[in-house]
């Protein structure tokens, strides 16, 4: 039996703007990456997220972006290393008083948007980002695109890291995501990315948008919970991962097996 992790980013709603569709994804997942406040969240959005994740027995992980509501985390911005390392700490010490709170321990860490993608070509925004999450605590885990620098940089650090691939993200060769404002860099189309999931999990590669076939390491799937159709896509993943003798665990879990 092969054993995979799915994760979602919830709580991006902020004040009277609902965002996703969390309550009803939640139970097809078992990993939940919260936005801490900075691309998107606020306090309370923050308090009940993590306590819907505690009653439906869903790890919890920091998902930390830049400070930009307005374009979402989704925009490059212009920030030195130390200021990456301090956002990082303090938006993993915003998350970290609601998982106190609610009697959670905090499994994991996943930069958002831009960060995310940015760090994971930028071996000194990764080194960053890994020194921010050592020092608040070196017991969670880096989530990190398959193949990225950001993972290297967390192994090098000390930290336990997770391979990260995408449900409905095109590829580059290279491995990188194909940036949003490109054709094609969402895949829409259900059955093909289920099948691509399959693929990934159970073979190990993608197709890239060029054609190449890339060496993946899929340790966990992320599910984008925003999406039209993001809850039937879910179950239908989750549905067809069981189908071919796959579990779905947390990254604790996966880590551990």
């Amino acid at each position: 039996m092969k054993y995979v992790d799915l994760n979602c980013d919830l709580g991006e709603s902020f004040g009277a703007y609902t965002l996703g569709m969390d309550q009803a994804v939640i139970p097809h997942i078992s990993s939940a990456n919260v936005a801490c406040g900075f691309h998107a969240s606020d306090p309370l959005v923050m308090s009940k997220t993590v306590a819907m994740a505690r009653e439906y027995g869903v790890a919890v992980g920091a998902h930390p972006g830049y400070p930009d509501l307005v374009g979402f985390g989704r925009r490059n911005l212009n920030v030195t290393p130390s200021e990456v390392q301090a956002m990082v700490q303090y938006q993993i010490g915003a998350l970290q008083a609601f998982c106190t709170a609610n009697g959670v321990r905090m499994q994991h860490v996943k930069p958002h948007g831009a960060m995310y993608n940015m760090a994971a070509k930028d071996r000194r925004l990764a080194e960053a980002i890994c020194q921010g999450i050592c020092e608040v605590d070196p017991e969670l885990i880096l989530l990190g695109l398959s193949g990225s620098c950001l993972l290297e940089a967390g192994r090098e650090a000390g930290l336990r890291c997770a391979s990260e691939v995408f449900a409905d993200r095109a590829y580059e060769d290279d491995g990188s995501l194909t940036p949003r404002g490109q054709k094609g860099a969402v895949i829409t189309d259900e059955e093909e990315a289920i099948a691509r999931v399959l693929q990934m999990v159970l073979q190990g590669t993608v197709q890239s948008r060029g054609g190449s076939t890339i060496s993946i390491q899929a340790d966990s799937v992320c599910l984008h919970g925003d999406g039209e159709k993001a809850v039937e896509f879910a179950r239908k993943i989750r549905k067809a991962l069981s189908a071919n003798d796959v579990k779905v665990i947390c990254l604790t879990e996966m880590l551990a097996v």
